[in-house]
């Protein structure tokens, strides 16, 4: 059976001795320039406290300096294994040169970017200590990287571990996101998140190149309830990470967002429709729900239990559904891209004009209604804090958890409905529509059902997000806006994330809510970040962060022919084959 030191002792084995040591005292060079980046960290870099995160104190690395100390080890780490050190062998199952260049650009753009910061915050370079410009010349040694030769190559088969040993691992793996997921989120000033984005990008990207992240794909695979179960344990400690509610707000609006943009991911991943005026279902469940539970603004006097309003929202958001599907969906294309965003505009207005002037006093116009109550389930109020195993959870915390729940259920019903039937039948809809109708598939009525069934699941989410919210306004719900989600985000979410994944929308969800929540100034510019992050994944990765695996067969399929050593990660080597 191969493992990965006798891989890499063939793959050295096949270069010339000359070669061999040149490559060698390279990846040397990149250790001790990793452990020169993480020596660097414990060293004073600016002489004031003034820059956040307090970079004055030498022995004790602050705020930007520990991602540069985490990007020192990664390098390290990794230049020891493709320098063979036993043990570690298994670090770099594909080949270690691509990973270290990655690993490289990860310390030292953090490194970079905290020098020219300090620079623009304090005005000018001359606020360093001679320990920020040690970091700086520390963390571009490893930089030697990219003149190593390229030993990309075929994974071998990792060696057999107990199933216990391997479920392990995988709780391992969720145990590490989950923590850096939380410190992304925690991360209290805009320097600090930036610098948190250069690192986890590029080491991600490593990740990759070694293999590692094909590894972990195969065991999730091998193990997938344990996976499933494993991913939402470990989002329900979240909430009990924190202290305060201030970063479990924006946990659960990700929550709200990432939900919404599973349920556009049956109309545009799997049935292929493009939507543009989707949000407006999330608003028909979250003004229905408004409206049933008790708010004093509401011209219904009623209130209803949390369960009979969702379901009645979710009820309410399916019958427009498919009281806009059914006249609409006839059309393909760009014409009912034009139809669905008009109805989302729509939507918008009538909220506005239901106001007792323009309208019927419905909806209160552009105060929309106000003073919706919190929660109370089976004699659980949301709206206070709780203590739940000696640690105090407040209101927020408890509506994460609530939306954690909802998201499960979006889960299920979105794996349930793509296995299915019908699932195969919108996939066959979105690849060719003519062959699918040809071989007796009722196009229309296959449509409506995503149609319908997206719509149930944004209005679900929606009459969470009125209670969250306290408070629902029609500027909520319009195609592009200052604040998510709206129809531009989620469809961005959808496509960044990976079309017809289940993690691909979370993920992308995610970053699109975390990015412009923590970095105010890119509010102004979302839309040009959108654009351009399309160019990106356009080019790079067209199949989404998450690929698809029939979109990534689709997308590279000229890299099945490129050789053995250039193909798919593993997961993807039965089906090229036997697509070949």
């Amino acid at each position: 059976m191969t493992t990965e030191n006798q891989a890499t002792s063939q793959t050295a084995g096949a270069t010339p001795e000359g070669s061999g040591s040149r490559t060698a005292l390279l990846r040397r060079l990149v250790a001790a320039g990793g452990l020169a980046t993480f020596a660097s960290t414990f060293l004073a870099w600016t002489y004031t406290d003034e820059f956040p995160g307090d970079l004055t104190v030498y022995g004790y690395p602050g705020g930007l300096q520990v991602l540069s100390l985490v990007g020192g080890v990664l390098v390290t780490v990794f230049a020891l294994a493709a320098l063979g050190l036993k043990g570690l062998g298994w670090l770099v199952p594909a080949g270690s040169s691509r990973a270290l260049q990655f690993f490289a650009l990860g310390a030292f753009g953090t490194t970079g970017y905290t020098v020219v910061a300090i620079a623009v915050d304090l005005g000018g370079l001359v606020n360093l200590e001679p320990g920020g410009y040690v970091a700086l010349v520390a963390s571009a040694l490893p930089l030697a990287a990219f003149l190593l030769p390229d030993d990309t190559r075929k994974a071998g088969r990792p060696r057999e571990l107990p199933s216990w040993a391997e479920i392990l691992i995988i709780i391992g793996v969720f145990a590490l996101g989950l923590y850096v997921v939380t410190y992304g989120i925690d991360t209290e000033y805009a320097e600090l998140f930036t610098g948190y984005l250069v690192l986890v990008g590029f080491a991600v990207a490593a990740l990759g190149k070694a293999g590692l992240i094909a590894r972990v794909s195969a065991l999730t695979a091998k193990y997938r309830q344990v996976t499933v179960v494993a991913a939402f344990a470990a989002a329900a400690v979240f909430p009990f990470t924190q202290n305060t509610d201030t970063y479990t707000l924006i946990a659960v609006q990700i929550l709200i967002f990432a939900t919404v943009a599973l349920g556009l991911n049956i109309v545009v991943g799997l049935a292929g429709l493009l939507d543009l005026g989707y949000v407006a279902f999330l608003g028909v469940g979250a003004y229905t729900a408004a409206l049933v539970s008790g708010s004093t603004a509401s011209v219904l006097d009623v209130q209803f239990p949390f369960w009979a309003a969702a379901l009645t929202g979710a009820a309410v958001s399916l019958i427009f559904g498919v009281i806009i599907g059914a006249p609409t969906l006839r059309l393909r294309g760009d014409y009912l891209a034009i139809v669905t965003l008009g109805f989302g505009e729509i939507f918008r207005i009538v909220m506005q004009n239901l106001d007792g002037e323009s309208g019927p006093q419905v909806t209160n116009g552009p105060n929309g209604i106000p003073n919706i109550p919190d929660l109370k389930f089976f004699g659980f109020d949301f709206g206070e804090s709780h203590n739940v195993f000696g640690i105090e959870l407040g209101s927020y915390a408890n509506y994460y958890l609530l939306m954690l729940l909802v998201t499960i259920i979006v889960v299920l019903v979105f794996n349930r409905a793509g296995d299915s039937r019908i699932g195969r039948a919108w996939v066959a809809i979105r690849e060719d529509e003519t062959a699918a109708t040809a071989m007796g598939i009722n196009g229309f009525r296959v449509k409506l059902i995503a149609f319908a069934l997206g719509a149930c699941l944004a209005g679900l989410a929606g009459t969470v997000q009125a209670h969250v919210q306290h408070t629902v306004v029609p500027e909520m719900y319009q195609f592009a806006g200052p604040v998510p989600p709206n129809s531009a985000f989620l469809l961005a979410a959808v496509i960044l994330g990976g079309m017809g994944t289940v993690s691909g929308p979370l993920i992308g969800a995610a970053l699109l809510y975390m990015i412009p929540s923590k970095l105010q100034f890119l509010q102004d510019y979302q839309l040009l970040g959108f654009g351009l992050a399309l160019i990106l994944l356009m080019r790079f990765r067209p199949e989404g962060l998450v690929a698809d695996r029939r979109a990534q067969l689709e997308y590279h399929e000229s890299d099945q022919t490129d050789g053995p050593d250039k193909g798919l990660p593993e997961s993807g080597v039965g089906l090229t084959k036997a697509g070949a």
